[in-house]
């Protein structure tokens, strides 16, 4: 059986700085897959070439066996994708409840005045609570985002990737800015999605990582050197090595 994403061969450079260089990866459905690396080894790039936010130079991509390589973010999203950002996306002045119902996939295909007209529709807004609700949020829904915490408005930002209902899931450095106590809340928010939906994590916490993933890819020097389960990672002698390795 094939991977639900699959990522083969992909190499980007920018001017003469290779970045990554002929990566393969694969995505199965219904897992919680990670991505780690050093800073700068590319892991941020490739994140940004499989969603969509730079075209590769080689390689292909595709999801639930259609070619998406070189589609715009809003094409993939279409197709059941959904991405967080590590710098936060939301419109501050705006409640909690009207972020994600934004991030509807009936207002994104007719626009704004789509969505004035859902103030009134009660199956929108049950959605959308409900999605708020999932995210632990449900008791914030009329608070602008502004006036969240940055825990809440980390909660937040998933509850709007998580509006259009996506397939697969993508969060990059998602305990980004979070302490301990809002990383742990993020970790059994995680926890309980990946029940029901494929996710994918780029991340530079190793321990949070390694708690939940249940297949990880190492990135270095814009390759995949090392990939397997978190405990079969421990035992690798690269990353046992590495900072990487230094796990709590």
């Amino acid at each position: 059986m094939s991977a639900l994403f699959q990522a083969t061969h992909l190499s980007k450079r920018f001017g003469q700085q290779v970045v990554l260089e002929d990566i393969t990866l694969g995505f199965e459905e219904g897992q919680l897959s990670g991505i780690m690396g050093p800073n700068g080894a590319g892991k941020t790039t490739c994140f940004n070439v499989l969603t969509g936010r730079y075209r590769p130079d080689r390689g292909s991509v595709t999801f639930a066996g259609e070619d998406i390589t070189g589609m715009a973010p809003r094409e993939i999203a279409r197709r059941g994708i959904s991405r967080s950002f590590q710098i936060m996306n939301l419109f501050n002045d705006f409640s909690a409840l009207d972020n994600v119902l934004m991030a509807t996939p009936l207002v994104r295909m007719k626009g704004f005045n789509t969505w004035r007209d859902l103030g009134a529709d009660s199956s929108a807004q049950d959605h959308a609570a409900g999605v708020l609700a999932q995210v632990g949020l449900g008791s914030k829904a009329r608070a602008l985002a502004k006036d969240l915490s940055y825990g809440d408005r980390r909660a937040l930002e998933i509850g709007v990737a998580l509006a259009a209902e996506p397939r697969l899931l993508f969060l990059d450095e998602p305990t980004a800015g979070l302490g301990a106590e809002g990383t742990a809340r993020l970790a059994d928010l995680v926890r309980s999605l990946k029940q029901r939906i494929t996710i994918v994590i780029i991340e530079h916490d190793m321990k949070f990582l390694f708690d939940l993933a249940d297949r990880i890819s190492v990135i270095h020097w814009g390759q995949v050197i090392a990939e397997g389960t978190p405990q079969a990672l421990k035992q690798n002698e690269w990353v046992a090595r590495s900072n990487l390795g230094a796990l709590t």
